[in-house]
């Protein structure tokens, strides 16, 4: 039995309603891109400067392990690392160290958060001794993220 077109419309007006329904237009396409680069633009710039704290935050965190395991060093020996023994004492017995009863850390020594390796001096500046991160740019002084993390 036939139907009238008017009532459902013709075979040939089907099948073009039923291929423009399947897909986007490139206008709505390139609209969904405009939003996402907004979005993008926005909350980018936020999630980077959390790095960067969560970034000075480990180094604060790893130093702080490294003056606890020097401090336990020092009660063992007697002495704290000398310079030239450096943070690796902690790890692997220097010849002088009689007492030593490490290694004081569990794995190597490590580097800071943004891939350089920590400074040690003895004595330090205001204390004993000091663990410093140079920061981002493993230079001293700077600010932000560039700015010295030390133990003093």
């Amino acid at each position: 039995m036939r139907y009238p077109t008017s009532m459902f419309g013709s075979r040939a007006t089907r099948g073009i309603q039923s291929r423009k329904q399947k897909g986007f237009t490139l206008l709505e396409l390139l609209v969904v891109l405009v939003i996402i680069g907004m979005l993008a633009a926005i909350v980018g710039p936020r999630y980077f400067s959390q790095l960067g704290k969560s970034q000075v935050t480990v180094a604060r965190a790893q130093i702080d392990v490294l003056t606890k395991s020097i401090d336990n060093y020092r009660l063992d020996v007697g002495r704290f690392p000398t310079a030239e023994e450096g943070l690796q004492a902690l790890v692997v017995k220097p010849p002088s160290a009689d007492k030593w009863a490490g290694p004081y850390l569990k794995k190597d020594v490590p580097l800071d958060p943004w891939g350089h390796p920590y400074v040690y001096q003895v004595p330090g500046t205001k204390g004993d001794y000091a663990v410093i991160s140079y920061g981002r740019d493993g230079q001293p002084g700077g600010s932000g993220e560039d700015a010295d993390i030390s133990s003093e």
